[in-house]
């Protein structure tokens, strides 16, 4: 492909337009390559706010003919189509009747051929729009926050080096996902339909033996990843690493770094090989964040970085005092950044999977905080304690420059160690935002992070500028601006367990941190003015898109949560309560015929005690489960989405864990042989 359409380099490197001419050539140029490698049909390939990918297929052959036909690739055909934008979340954009939106190729993204059974498909991602322009989708508020970013960090740059002309985000996503065999995820309607276990007892071993982590791969889990692999490398992921996970049954998958937006859709095309990779395999893999109860439960770490068309990373320490300052310039602005949209990044890693995980003793908790390493912390507290606006005149600039900035070049990038309670961490050479949820869509929290580092550098550069016109020299004018960021933004750096009572405490008490455990609450940060200052002005939405996302959000909240209530109904009513029924009377009929042959009450009263505790158990689960369907039924009568979206986490929500309680001690009481769902133990162990 590389080839055949040269002509897009200009187009992809310097943001260049596509005129229609070129579209044309380009179109041409792909047909013949996929028809090439036995495609026979193409699509645009999207992300819309469902959360997953979306495609229609269209045939290259057009009849010309009686008993002929040609194939048929047009520009037009490439550049735009017209999906239905009705049948997708809009937050109220769209209504119904209508139902025009567009779908636009992004060119800085590689086509690619999909392979499934006997047929090939070419794949053209795109972005998503409405009629009237609003973006519909997760792509193209990401190509916005990108160029932003760029827009803002290269006259940064050029403080150091005159040469950069164009800054990129790098991301490189660590998957994490279970894997469960086909049969066994077929028996629990609870996995097929939510993507994780409402009932399920602890096993006896699960992961308190830390022998998975970095263990050997099971064989029938190793061909599975060297199948999707396989299918991966086809389609230009590049894959490197894999390995078991901390929980019995989960395991892990990472690609080299990318520039962001390819590194996203890699990451949307990976998750939907594995689904069908793992098919093949009689496995079903699971994205969902808390699949499974008393385990760890999986995130999809992002580590971010910047880098310029020099070949710098602007994250990665230097080697010499200027290249230090810049550095430094760039690693205290992401800091002054998370410390003052720390709300925002909490919702943008909001969602009702991400809630069971955030904060339970395996993930970062729901309080957002910074981790820099001791070395790091060291640095900027003498360059705080040193250099300050009344004093800083009066220091010897050569040793000022000796004393701070020569100390970087000593930071390793081993010395930086690693702390995986923090949501926000620094590990050497960028920031891994380790709060993201498996099943997300990396662009969400991508494309706050590069919006907010992108204003942040803006102000920064402001103020610099405006100290140099005063007469100050850059690089002084340069160290008071990141003296003051160093203390302004202290709070939001944390060093310790992330996880302890005494965090959260000191965080939300001391610190002025906010602890928000709910996506519903975190939700509510998208209608703040901070929300509007960094997404409306910075054009990366307008406030009307701002506003129909979060309707989407407190809208798909609100059905995912019904779902589950819904399926705890199935599950009690159409699996738990027969199967109890069933071996109580087989208890009691068993006591009956122990009292027809004579026996006293002593020799069958484990079995009465046994078949009355099973009575106190159903009795309280179907006592719940009829509180949660009456707190449903009322959840369902709101129609405003933000209040539905609270009362089905404040009212049905909360009731899940009784139902799950009795439920649990059920399978307790039970026979294998009677109880009829698949068990944790055979879910997390049987491969």
């Amino acid at each position: 492909m590389k080839k055949r359409i040269s002509v897009l380099k200009a187009s992809i490197q310097q943001g260049q337009k596509i005129d229609r001419k070129i579209a044309d050539q380009v179109a041409a140029s792909m047909k013949a390559w996929a028809m090439s490698k036995g495609a026979t049909h193409y699509t645009h390939w999207f992300q819309p706010l469902t959360g997953t990918t979306a495609e229609k297929h269209d045939s290259f052959f057009t009849p010309s003919g009686p008993a002929a036909g040609i194939e048929v690739f047009s520009g037009g055909a490439l550049v735009q189509q017209e999906p239905d934008a009705s049948s997708f979340p809009s937050g109220g954009i769209r209504s119904t009747f209508e139902a025009r939106g567009y779908t636009a190729w992004d060119p800085s993204s590689p086509a690619f051929i999909m392979e499934l059974g006997s047929g090939s498909t070419l794949c053209i991602p795109t972005i998503f729009v409405s009629y009237t322009g609003e973006a519909l989708d997760y792509k193209a508020p990401l190509l916005k926050s990108l160029h932003l970013l760029d827009e803002a960090a290269v006259p940064v740059c050029q403080y150091f080096d005159k040469n950069v002309t164009r800054v990129t985000a790098t991301l490189g996503w660590e998957q994490e996902y279970f894997v469960v065999d086909e049969a066994l995820f077929l028996n629990r309607p609870d996995l097929s339909i939510c993507g994780r276990t409402l009932i399920g007892h602890y096993p006896a071993k699960g992961q308190q033996l830390e022998d998975h982590y970095f263990g050997t791969i099971p064989e029938r889990i190793f061909n599975y990843m060297v199948d999707f692999e396989m299918e991966c490398h086809k389609l230009g992921i590049p894959l490197r690493t894999r390995h078991n996970e901390v929980a019995p049954g989960q395991f892990e998958c990472a690609p080299m770094f990318e520039e962001a937006s390819i590194a996203v859709d890699h990451n949307c095309l990976l998750m939907d090989v594995m689904e069908k990779v793992a098919r093949h395999h009689k496995l079903r893999v699971l994205f969902h964040e808390k699949p499974f109860a008393g385990v760890n439960g999986s995130g999809k770490h992002n580590n971010w970085s910047m880098g310029t068309d020099t070949g710098k990373n602007l994250l990665s320490p230097g080697k010499t005092p200027r290249t230090n300052l810049q550095f430094l310039t760039f690693f205290i602005n992401t800091i002054k950044a998370v410390h003052d949209n720390a709300d925002l990044l909490r919702a943008s890693i909001a969602s009702a999977n991400n809630d069971h995980r955030l904060g339970a003793n395996e993930a970062p908790p729901a309080i957002i905080s910074a981790f820099i390493g001791t070395a790091l912390r060291s640095v900027l507290n003498e360059i705080e304690n040193r250099v300050d606006a009344k004093t800083f005149d009066d220091l010897d600039k050569a040793d000022l420059r000796l004393d701070i900035h020569n100390k970087i070049p000593d930071l390793l990038l081993d010395n930086t160690d690693r702390n995986r309670t923090s949501p926000f961490a620094f590990t050497g050479n960028k920031f891994e935002f380790r709060a993201v949820g498996s099943s997300a869509n990396c662009s969400k929290a991508m494309t706050t992070v590069n919006t907010i580092v992108a204003a942040q550098l803006k102000a920064f550069r402001e103020e610099v500028d405006g100290l140099i016109k005063g007469g100050e020299n850059k690089d002084n004018a340069i160290l008071k601006v990141l003296t003051r960021y160093i203390g302004e933004s202290k709070n939001i750096l944390f060093e310790g367990d992330n996880y302890s009572e005494e965090w959260a405490k000191e965080a939300t008490e001391n610190r002025g941190l906010n602890n928000v455990k709910t996506t519903p609450e975190a939700i509510d940060f998208y209608a703040t003015e901070r929300a509007k200052n960094i997404f409306v002005k910075n054009h990366i939405l307008s406030e009307r898109e701002l506003h129909a996302r979060m309707e989407i959000e407190f809208e798909e909240y609100a059905k995912k949560i019904q779902i589950e209530a819904r399926i705890y109904g199935e599950l009690v009513y159409n699996y738990v309560l027969p199967a109890a029924v069933e071996y109580q009377n087989a208890l009691l009929d068993n006591v009956m015929k122990l009292k027809a042959v004579g026996l006293n009450e002593a020799h069958y009263k484990e079995q009465i005690d046994l078949a009355t505790n099973i009575t106190l158990h159903l009795n309280h689960l179907r006592a719940a489960l009829e509180r949660m369907v009456e707190e449903r039924k009322r959840a369902n009568r709101i129609e405003h989405a933000r209040e539905k979206a609270f009362a089905y986490c404040n009212n049905v929500k909360t009731l899940f864990d009784e139902i799950r309680e009795h439920a649990d001690m059920l399978e307790r009481y039970l026979p294998d042989t009677k109880w009829p769902l698949a068990k944790y133990r055979e879910l997390l162990f049987v491969k």
